[in-house]
Protein backbone atom coordinates (compact mmCIF):
# COMPACT_ATOMS: atom_id res chain seq x y z
CA UNK A 1 0.00 0.00 0.00
CA UNK A 2 1.39 3.61 -0.59
CA UNK A 3 3.00 5.29 1.94
CA UNK A 4 2.59 8.97 1.89
CA UNK A 5 5.48 10.27 4.66
CA UNK A 6 8.38 11.45 2.62
CA UNK A 7 6.69 11.27 -1.06
CA UNK A 8 6.05 14.08 -3.05
CA UNK A 9 2.42 15.26 -3.78
CA UNK A 10 1.33 17.95 -6.67
CA UNK A 11 -1.40 19.76 -5.36
CA UNK A 12 -3.58 22.10 -8.14
CA UNK A 13 -5.90 24.46 -6.53
CA UNK A 14 -3.95 23.74 -3.50
CA UNK A 15 -3.70 27.28 -1.87
CA UNK A 16 -7.47 27.26 -0.50
CA UNK A 17 -10.56 24.92 -0.17
CA UNK A 18 -10.62 21.23 -0.52
CA UNK A 19 -7.04 21.56 -2.01
CA UNK A 20 -5.12 23.09 0.71
CA UNK A 21 -6.98 20.48 3.04
CA UNK A 22 -5.24 17.85 1.23
CA UNK A 23 -1.53 19.68 1.51
CA UNK A 24 -2.50 20.47 5.11
CA UNK A 25 -3.44 16.56 5.42
CA UNK A 26 -0.51 15.14 3.90
CA UNK A 27 1.94 17.50 5.33
CA UNK A 28 0.85 16.28 9.24
CA UNK A 29 1.95 12.77 7.43
CA UNK A 30 5.33 13.39 6.42
CA UNK A 31 4.53 14.46 2.72
CA UNK A 32 6.21 16.45 0.27
CA UNK A 33 4.39 19.34 -1.51
CA UNK A 34 4.22 21.49 -4.69
CA UNK A 35 0.73 23.42 -4.00
CA UNK A 36 0.06 25.34 -7.68
CA UNK A 37 -2.28 27.79 -7.31
CA UNK A 38 -3.27 30.96 -9.26
CA UNK A 39 -3.24 32.91 -6.09
CA UNK A 40 -0.04 33.87 -5.14
CA UNK A 41 -0.63 35.58 -2.02
CA UNK A 42 -2.22 32.41 -0.70
CA UNK A 43 -0.25 29.65 -2.04
CA UNK A 44 3.10 31.78 -0.69
CA UNK A 45 1.67 31.89 2.99
CA UNK A 46 0.73 28.27 2.83
CA UNK A 47 3.77 27.12 1.55
CA UNK A 48 6.33 29.41 4.31
CA UNK A 49 3.81 27.94 7.31
CA UNK A 50 4.00 24.35 5.99
CA UNK A 51 7.92 24.68 5.67
CA UNK A 52 11.09 23.26 4.19
CA UNK A 53 8.82 20.20 2.99
CA UNK A 54 5.98 22.72 0.85
CA UNK A 55 6.85 24.80 -2.06
CA UNK A 56 4.94 27.29 -4.13
CA UNK A 57 4.31 26.98 -8.18
CA UNK A 58 2.52 29.95 -9.70
CA UNK A 59 0.06 27.72 -11.63
CA UNK A 60 -2.33 28.28 -14.41
CA UNK A 61 -3.90 25.06 -14.64
CA UNK A 62 -4.56 25.40 -18.40
CA UNK A 63 -0.69 26.72 -19.49
CA UNK A 64 1.23 23.98 -20.51
CA UNK A 65 4.33 25.55 -19.91
CA UNK A 66 3.38 26.51 -15.80
CA UNK A 67 2.20 22.61 -14.99
CA UNK A 68 5.57 21.74 -16.57
CA UNK A 69 7.54 24.14 -14.51
CA UNK A 70 4.86 23.24 -11.77
CA UNK A 71 6.20 19.57 -11.97
CA UNK A 72 9.72 20.27 -12.74
CA UNK A 73 9.85 22.14 -9.32
CA UNK A 74 8.76 18.55 -7.93
CA UNK A 75 11.39 16.94 -9.83
CA UNK A 76 13.84 19.50 -9.02
CA UNK A 77 13.53 20.27 -5.38
CA UNK A 78 12.55 16.53 -4.18
CA UNK A 79 13.74 14.67 -6.34
CA UNK A 80 10.44 12.87 -8.04
CA UNK A 81 6.74 13.19 -8.06
CA UNK A 82 4.18 10.56 -6.13
CA UNK A 83 0.95 12.15 -6.32
CA UNK A 84 -1.25 14.56 -8.04
CA UNK A 85 -4.49 15.70 -7.03
CA UNK A 86 -6.05 18.49 -8.76
CA UNK A 87 -8.71 20.52 -7.11
CA UNK A 88 -8.29 23.81 -9.22
CA UNK A 89 -11.79 24.24 -10.81
CA UNK A 90 -14.60 27.40 -11.47
CA UNK A 91 -17.98 26.95 -11.35
CA UNK A 92 -20.44 29.31 -13.34
CA UNK A 93 -24.20 29.13 -13.57
CA UNK A 94 -25.69 30.27 -16.62
CA UNK A 95 -28.96 29.03 -18.60
CA UNK A 96 -28.76 27.86 -22.42
CA UNK A 97 -31.73 29.90 -22.93
CA UNK A 98 -31.67 33.08 -20.37
CA UNK A 99 -33.63 35.72 -20.06
CA UNK A 100 -30.58 37.97 -21.93
CA UNK A 101 -30.24 35.34 -25.06
CA UNK A 102 -28.66 32.38 -25.02
CA UNK A 103 -26.01 30.98 -23.08
CA UNK A 104 -22.47 32.82 -23.81
CA UNK A 105 -20.24 30.47 -25.77
CA UNK A 106 -17.35 31.72 -24.03
CA UNK A 107 -18.20 31.19 -20.47
CA UNK A 108 -19.06 27.75 -21.54
CA UNK A 109 -15.56 26.91 -23.30
CA UNK A 110 -13.69 28.73 -20.19
CA UNK A 111 -15.63 26.09 -17.59
CA UNK A 112 -14.54 23.42 -20.32
CA UNK A 113 -11.41 24.70 -20.59
CA UNK A 114 -10.34 25.39 -16.49
CA UNK A 115 -11.96 22.26 -15.15
CA UNK A 116 -11.60 19.89 -17.97
CA UNK A 117 -8.44 20.42 -20.05
CA UNK A 118 -6.14 22.15 -17.21
CA UNK A 119 -6.96 19.08 -15.38
CA UNK A 120 -5.89 16.46 -18.14
CA UNK A 121 -3.05 18.68 -18.39
CA UNK A 122 -1.61 18.46 -15.62
CA UNK A 123 -2.16 14.53 -15.10
CA UNK A 124 -0.66 13.74 -18.62
CA UNK A 125 2.61 15.83 -16.86
CA UNK A 126 2.22 14.37 -13.93
CA UNK A 127 1.73 10.61 -15.23
CA UNK A 128 5.02 11.23 -17.53
CA UNK A 129 6.97 12.25 -14.51
CA UNK A 130 5.48 9.48 -12.25
CA UNK A 131 6.46 6.52 -14.69
CA UNK A 132 10.17 7.05 -14.25
CA UNK A 133 9.76 6.44 -10.78
CA UNK A 134 10.87 2.96 -9.35
CA UNK A 135 7.89 0.86 -8.29
CA UNK A 136 7.36 0.06 -4.99
CA UNK A 137 7.12 -3.34 -3.30
CA UNK A 138 3.39 -3.29 -4.83
CA UNK A 139 4.73 -2.26 -8.01
CA UNK A 140 2.98 1.10 -7.76
CA UNK A 141 4.56 4.58 -8.60
CA UNK A 142 2.03 6.53 -8.28
CA UNK A 143 -1.66 7.95 -8.10
CA UNK A 144 -3.52 10.72 -9.17
CA UNK A 145 -7.10 11.69 -7.73
CA UNK A 146 -9.31 14.68 -9.58
CA UNK A 147 -12.14 16.29 -8.23
CA UNK A 148 -15.48 16.00 -10.00
CA UNK A 149 -18.61 16.65 -8.46
CA UNK A 150 -22.17 15.58 -7.73
CA UNK A 151 -23.26 17.72 -10.56
CA UNK A 152 -21.66 15.30 -13.14
CA UNK A 153 -24.77 12.91 -12.44
CA UNK A 154 -27.17 15.17 -11.08
CA UNK A 155 -26.66 18.65 -12.53
CA UNK A 156 -28.84 21.89 -11.92
CA UNK A 157 -30.74 24.12 -14.17
CA UNK A 158 -27.97 26.90 -14.57
CA UNK A 159 -25.06 23.64 -14.47
CA UNK A 160 -24.64 22.25 -17.85
CA UNK A 161 -21.17 23.95 -18.56
CA UNK A 162 -20.35 22.87 -14.73
CA UNK A 163 -21.92 19.37 -15.10
CA UNK A 164 -19.89 19.07 -18.80
CA UNK A 165 -16.99 19.69 -17.32
CA UNK A 166 -17.18 17.47 -14.29
CA UNK A 167 -18.84 14.72 -16.38
CA UNK A 168 -15.74 14.53 -18.82
CA UNK A 169 -13.66 14.24 -15.22
CA UNK A 170 -15.49 11.11 -14.28
CA UNK A 171 -15.82 9.73 -18.19
CA UNK A 172 -11.77 10.00 -17.97
CA UNK A 173 -11.35 8.16 -14.96
CA UNK A 174 -11.27 4.41 -16.03
CA UNK A 175 -9.75 5.38 -19.54
CA UNK A 176 -6.54 6.90 -17.45
CA UNK A 177 -6.57 4.31 -15.03
CA UNK A 178 -6.79 1.42 -17.46
CA UNK A 179 -4.12 3.03 -19.72
CA UNK A 180 -1.85 3.96 -16.60
CA UNK A 181 -2.06 0.85 -14.77
CA UNK A 182 0.79 -0.57 -17.19
CA UNK A 183 2.90 1.87 -15.29
CA UNK A 184 1.49 1.05 -12.03
CA UNK A 185 -0.42 4.51 -11.60
CA UNK A 186 -3.77 4.66 -10.11
CA UNK A 187 -6.16 7.30 -11.12
CA UNK A 188 -9.62 7.95 -9.15
CA UNK A 189 -11.81 10.95 -9.01
CA UNK A 190 -14.11 12.23 -5.92
CA UNK A 191 -16.98 13.52 -6.79
CA UNK A 192 -17.97 16.31 -3.38
CA UNK A 193 -21.77 17.30 -2.65
CA UNK A 194 -21.50 20.63 -1.12
CA UNK A 195 -18.79 21.54 1.08
CA UNK A 196 -17.63 24.52 2.73
CA UNK A 197 -15.17 26.28 0.59
CA UNK A 198 -14.21 29.54 -0.90
CA UNK A 199 -16.63 29.08 -3.90
CA UNK A 200 -19.64 28.24 -1.05
CA UNK A 201 -18.32 31.31 1.48
CA UNK A 202 -19.04 33.96 -0.95
CA UNK A 203 -22.79 33.18 -0.44
CA UNK A 204 -24.53 34.65 2.52
CA UNK A 205 -25.10 32.69 6.03
CA UNK A 206 -28.50 31.62 5.85
CA UNK A 207 -28.10 30.14 2.28
CA UNK A 208 -25.30 28.18 3.42
CA UNK A 209 -26.84 27.05 6.24
CA UNK A 210 -30.34 25.92 4.21
CA UNK A 211 -27.86 24.28 1.62
CA UNK A 212 -26.57 22.69 4.27
CA UNK A 213 -30.26 21.23 5.54
CA UNK A 214 -30.76 20.00 2.13
CA UNK A 215 -27.88 17.13 2.37
CA UNK A 216 -30.09 13.92 4.24
CA UNK A 217 -26.94 12.96 6.64
CA UNK A 218 -25.31 14.79 7.94
CA UNK A 219 -27.48 17.97 7.49
CA UNK A 220 -24.62 20.50 6.61
CA UNK A 221 -22.17 21.22 4.78
CA UNK A 222 -18.97 18.98 4.28
CA UNK A 223 -15.43 20.06 6.00
CA UNK A 224 -12.63 20.34 3.35
CA UNK A 225 -10.70 18.03 5.73
CA UNK A 226 -13.40 15.37 5.47
CA UNK A 227 -12.28 15.72 1.42
CA UNK A 228 -8.98 15.59 2.29
CA UNK A 229 -9.59 12.20 4.69
CA UNK A 230 -10.86 10.44 1.82
CA UNK A 231 -7.58 11.61 -0.40
CA UNK A 232 -5.75 10.02 1.74
CA UNK A 233 -7.71 6.89 2.06
CA UNK A 234 -7.59 6.22 -1.61
CA UNK A 235 -4.04 6.83 -1.61
CA UNK A 236 -3.19 4.23 1.06
CA UNK A 237 -5.76 1.49 -0.48
CA UNK A 238 -4.10 0.10 -3.87
CA UNK A 239 -7.15 -2.07 -4.86
CA UNK A 240 -8.87 1.57 -5.75
CA UNK A 241 -8.38 2.31 -9.01
CA UNK A 242 -10.59 3.54 -11.55
CA UNK A 243 -13.48 4.85 -9.10
CA UNK A 244 -15.10 8.01 -9.02
CA UNK A 245 -16.54 7.81 -5.62
CA UNK A 246 -19.63 10.83 -4.46
CA UNK A 247 -19.11 12.22 -1.17
CA UNK A 248 -22.33 13.78 -0.52
CA UNK A 249 -24.11 12.83 2.70
CA UNK A 250 -26.59 11.04 0.09
CA UNK A 251 -27.68 14.32 -1.36
CA UNK A 252 -29.13 14.30 -4.74
CA UNK A 253 -29.48 17.45 -6.33
CA UNK A 254 -33.27 18.80 -7.36
CA UNK A 255 -33.44 20.25 -10.54
CA UNK A 256 -32.99 24.16 -9.05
Amino acid sequence: YMQISDKVFLISGGASGLGEACARRLHEHGAKLVIADLNQDAGTALAQELGARARFAATDVCSAEQAQAAVDLALGEFGALHGNINCAGIAIGEKIVGRDGPHALESFARCIQINLIGVFNMMRLSAQAMSANEPDAGGERGIIINTASVAAYDGQIGQCAYSASKGGLVAMTLPAARELARSGIRVNTIAPGIFATPMMAGLPQDVQEALGKTVPFPPRLGAPDEFAQLAESIIGNSMLNGETIRLDGALRMAPK
